[in-house]
């Protein structure tokens, strides 16, 4: 069974239970096999709007990549985000990024694997490598613990 890597965050409402709740939800998808710490992050990008809570999870599922990135959309509709609506980047209470799954390479109009920004992203790449630090991207082939150490 395919082990995928989604990244989650939030910035409005209750942080802390907003990912509680989005990772309960995808465990109606699949095995969630590991979660890391929730970190706080300042936003990048948009600047002006709430600091983050991200935090990133591991699911074993028998979902396609497609079918498991339409999952994380009405997950984020179910708990308020609407991502054709509001600023991009801006305030949302839950964004889930799925940023690997397996060793998937992957570039269709609604889903590249692996995720095309993840490497360049700490607030990503910090809860990853904690539950995951030897775990490979499939292109750059180094460890998810390099590449966080590349940002250093």
């Amino acid at each position: 069974m395919p082990t995928a890597a989604i990244a989650l965050g939030s910035n409005l409402g209750n942080r802390e239970q907003n990912l509680a709740t989005a990772i309960d939800h995808l465990r109606q998808h699949g095995t969630v096999t590991a979660t890391s710490t929730f970190f706080d992050t300042a936003p990048i990008g948009y600047v002006d709007q709430p600091r983050f809570l991200n935090a990133a999870v591991l699911l074993d599922t028998q979902l396609s990549p497609h079918a498991l990135l339409q999952a994380l959309l009405a997950i984020e509709l179910q708990m308020g985000r609407d991502r054709s609506h509001g600023i991009d980047k801006g305030p949302r209470h839950i964004d889930l990024d799925l940023l690997l799954y397996g060793d998937t390479v992957l570039t269709t109009p609604t889903l590249t694997l692996p995720h095309p920004a993840m490497h360049e992203r700490t607030f990503v790449l910090r809860p990853l490598a904690q539950i995951a630090p030897a775990m490979q991207h499939p292109l750059l082939h180094r460890s998810m613990q390099q590449l966080l150490e590349d940002l250093a």
